[in-house]
């Protein structure tokens, strides 16, 4: 069956069928919404997670899997008497809070980390299970614990507080809203206004917004339900997946509505009349006008369908052919997007098929009746404006593609040199990690929390960077190590603060009482809270050797230690860079102290691992996403020639993206880095939709060029499809920039602020430079050699008005372009 035999198929059965295909999708959307879990239910935070088996990091987390905490969350909670030392009846009251805060869903245990140096507060580590099973997990767990504090009435004057990374993400989250829902509906009311300023119809931006929305809708949900089944997706992700299926679903039916205008428009040199019917269908009842549309209109929705079916297919092929080489990515991070954002795209091209044809077949029926009421109410037809067959102008990119075609080499040369520059600027670039504590809001009550757990535990650090060390015996048998690896550590340059099993509370302890008290007390992680009685030790020593169950395992053969970095917050670009140095540090301590093994833990060296693997796998999986993107783009085009420079021109677009992005970030900003994964994520995504506007554009010029001169074809191609791209282009600039805005004023802001921006930069020079400017004057500059091996690179075209035929030529194209 010929290509255009299936797509002419599926227009017709959707224009058909279009109140069926409307309650299929509708009834689809609505199950997906109530039977499946949503997709921010599943998100995950820990990028660690994301780490291959083989990573550093990963070695430290199974290095310190005897302690329990490697794969869970911790949150701090800091009770305090700001003005007094602690009673008796105060630590009672904290001590029976460890048994509430377990009931709370979610918590696998507490830590006891002891009475502060001052006797005025006492810190209680959370430590809760990644993810959760529904979408408000993590605000769920923060106030589980916050409603147990409550419950427990404690003292008068005895203050405590939930805090750290966990609970400040949830108050900034109230104080702002949920950032998903955000982005869905300032990209939809972006995208729905920019429509309606191009239509000037708002039921037609409607109708081309509606496929998308309900693609997510249900795509969201069916990749929650893969992640239910093992899939990991990160926030980032979502937000992204929201992105690409509105701009990219808004600009598949951008291709299609502009074709159908076209196609009205020409109407085989019909009237506009003539596409909405009067009382001329089935006998002139309303009925008739809105259940069966005439046959011109029904023609153009199923003709236009037949047309660019292929180019949006292909399209979204590309996007899922460059989604789906993220699956060879050893960092899961990457491959764990080519499934959720394949699954998008797809259903977003069926919806792009099927729905969007239904809906304009359904609104023409319904401007039909509309019609048809003015008719027999005035007696008469007034050509009322439907705005959905545009103006029929030549307009701008008429004008601009009359200068290409005459001006090819100067438009192309020019173009390189800009981009060329821009491209330079890439040697600027610079990594950054991706992120950060977040800082609580004012007044909140993880706000309170930092401020006492800072003041009454300075040596703590919520977000630490641990220094793990294991031995072939348990330490208390010769805890002298441990007093050395604490010096050292101390004197090294590369650590602000250390905290271990000698200084658990800030209270120090020697080697010796250490010992002394293990052979006296027994296990420390078995110590009440609170001395027995009749164990005549020191309060102090008590309290300090009860919390050193937090950094050395039950065996005693495994210790950690809690560091603050001289380089700054974990999540700072400074402190990645700085992971080589201090995993040398490490290591050259461990063999000073005669450790068996030895790794460093914490957010600093996972980042530095991950941007690592980032870089091995961008250079292992651009040549891959490069091929697959090429064989379609030979497929659709039925060339070598044509894949070989549209590839080259998405890769100068790339490159000069990337180095815009450096020039305003770093040069001009003075950020410190762009975030590791924007160079991969960058040319993923501008490879992927770049070719989406080559495919329509080149499509449309082979088209023309089958019965028209290149040149000839070449101006009437970006005639006809230069307002459908840059408004396609605009459109998905803008949803990323509304990424920009919402998701880069939380946590990490910056990072998704060059992401939204670098890629929304990239996409407005790929749309309104490359694909309409380089592109066109390579096309002519070529020839026939655009289309080799196919029969169309040994045909002979006609000379056109500017290939300099005879004045009979010229005059037969000429006309041949009015008639169109």
């Amino acid at each position: 069956m010929h290509i255009d035999t299936i797509f002419r198929t599926i227009g017709s059965l959707a224009v058909k069928l279009r109140w069926l295909v409307l309650i299929a999708w509708v009834a689809g959307a609505i199950a997906a919404a109530t039977l499946l879990p949503s997709l921010n239910s599943v998100t995950q935070n820990n990028n660690q997670k994301f780490l291959p088996a083989s990573a550093p990091s990963s070695h430290a987390q199974r290095l310190a899997a005897p302690f329990g905490t490697a794969s869970l969350v911790p949150i701090p909670l800091v009770a305090a008497r700001p003005s007094a030392p602690l009673s008796h009846a105060d630590l009672s009251a904290i001590a029976a809070l460890p048994a509430e805060l377990k009931t709370v869903s979610g918590v696998a245990k507490v830590q006891d980390a002891g009475v502060s140096a001052d006797g005025h507060a006492v810190q209680l580590v959370v430590l809760a299970q990644q993810g959760g099973g529904n979408q408000n997990y993590a605000t769920d767990l923060i106030d589980g614990l916050r409603a147990k504090i409550t419950q427990a009435h404690l003292p008068a004057g005895l203050q405590a507080h939930v805090t750290g990374d966990v609970a400040a993400q949830v108050d900034q989250q109230k104080a702002s809203g949920n950032t998903g829902n955000k982005i869905q509906f300032l990209s939809l009311l972006f995208i729905v206004v920019l429509l309606v300023v191009i239509f000037r119809s708002f039921t037609l931006a409607l109708v081309t917004v509606i496929p998308p929305l309900l693609s997510f809708t249900i795509a969201g949900p069916l990749v929650a339900e893969a992640a239910q089944h093992g899939l990991q997706v990160s926030p980032i992700a979502e937000f992204l997946m929201i992105v690409l299926v509105l701009g990219a679903g808004t600009d598949y039916g951008l291709f299609l509505v502009f074709r159908v205008r076209e196609a009205l428009r020409a109407g085989q040199h019909g009237t506009a009349g003539d596409y909405y019917p009067g009382s001329r269908g089935l006998g002139g009842s309303l009925l008739g006008d809105f259940l069966h549309p005439r046959a011109p209109a029904r023609d153009a929705i199923v003709g236009s369908v037949t047309k660019v079916g292929e180019s949006i297919t292909f399209s979204a092929a590309t996007v899922i052919a460059a989604m789906l080489t993220l699956l060879l990515a050893s960092f899961s991070f990457y491959s764990d997007l080519g499934i959720p954002f394949a699954i998008a795209i797809g259903v977003t091209l069926i919806a792009a098929l099927t729905l969007l044809p239904a809906l304009l077949s359904i609104r023409l029926s319904l401007l039909a009746m509309k019609r048809a009421l003015f008719r027999k109410v005035f007696g008469r037809a007034k050509l009322l404006p439907w705005n959905i067959q545009g103006s029929g102008k030549t307009g701008v990119w008429g004008r601009v593609a009359g200068r290409i075609v005459k001006h090819p080499i100067p438009t192309l040369v020019s173009g390189l040199v800009l981009f060329g520059g821009l491209a330079f600027a890439v040697f600027g670039y610079t990594a950054a990690g991706f992120g950060g504590n977040t800082a609580p809001p004012a007044g909140s009550d993880s706000a309170a929390g930092q401020v006492l757990l800072t003041k009454h535990f300075p040596q703590s650090a919520a977000n630490p960077t641990t220094v793990i060390f294991k031995f072939n015996a348990p330490v208390w048998q010769n805890p002298a190590p441990l007093a050395t690896a604490t010096s050292k550590l101390r004197a090294s340059p590369l650590f602000t603060q250390v905290t271990g099993p000698l200084n658990p509370t800030g209270a120090p302890l020697t080697p010796a009482q250490f010992t002394a008290l293990h052979s006296r007390l027994g296990p420390a992680r078995a110590l009440p809270p609170t001395p027995p009685p009749g164990i005549s030790v020191p309060p102090g020593a008590y309290q300090a050797y009860r919390a050193t169950a937090n950094f050395v395992s039950p065996d005693g053969r495994t210790v950690l230690y809690e560091t603050g970095l001289k380089a700054g917050d974990p999540g700072s670009t400074s402190a990645m860079n700085a992971t080589p140095s201090l995993r040398a540090e490490t290591t050259a301590v461990g063999k000073a102290i005669g450790a068996s093994d030895s790794a460093l833990g914490g957010e600093a060296p996972a980042l530095y691992d991950i941007s690592s693997i980032s870089n091995s796998d961008l250079k292992r999986i651009i040549p891959i996403a490069i091929l697959a993107i090429g064989i379609l783009l030979a497929l659709v085009l039925r060339s070598l020639v044509a894949p070989l420079y549209l590839i080259v021109s998405v890769g100068i677009s790339y490159l000069a993206a990337l180095g815009l992005s450096v020039l305003v970030f770093i040069e001009i900003g003075n950020s410190g880095g762009l975030v590791f994964f924007m160079p991969f994520l960058m040319f993923i995504f501008l490879l992927a939709l770049g070719e989406d506007y080559n495919i329509l554009m080149m499509s449309r010029i082979r088209e023309e060029a089958e019965r028209l001169p290149l040149r000839t074809a070449v101006t009437r191609a970006l005639s006809a499809t230069g307002s459908t791209i840059t408004s396609a282009g605009l459109v998905l600039a803008g949803t990323f920039i509304v990424l920009t805005v919402v998701a880069g004023s939380g946590s990490g802001g910056d990072q998704i602020r060059d992401i939204g921006l670098g890629l929304a930069l990239g996409i407005l020079m790929d749309t309104f430079l490359v694909r309409t400017l380089l592109v066109p004057s390579t096309v002519v500059l070529l020839g026939r050699w655009n289309w080799w091996p196919s029969k169309m690179s040994r045909r002979q075209a006609l000379p056109g008005p500017d290939d300099g035929g005879t004045p009979g030529e010229r005059d037969l194209d000429v006309r041949g372009a009015e008639a169109r």
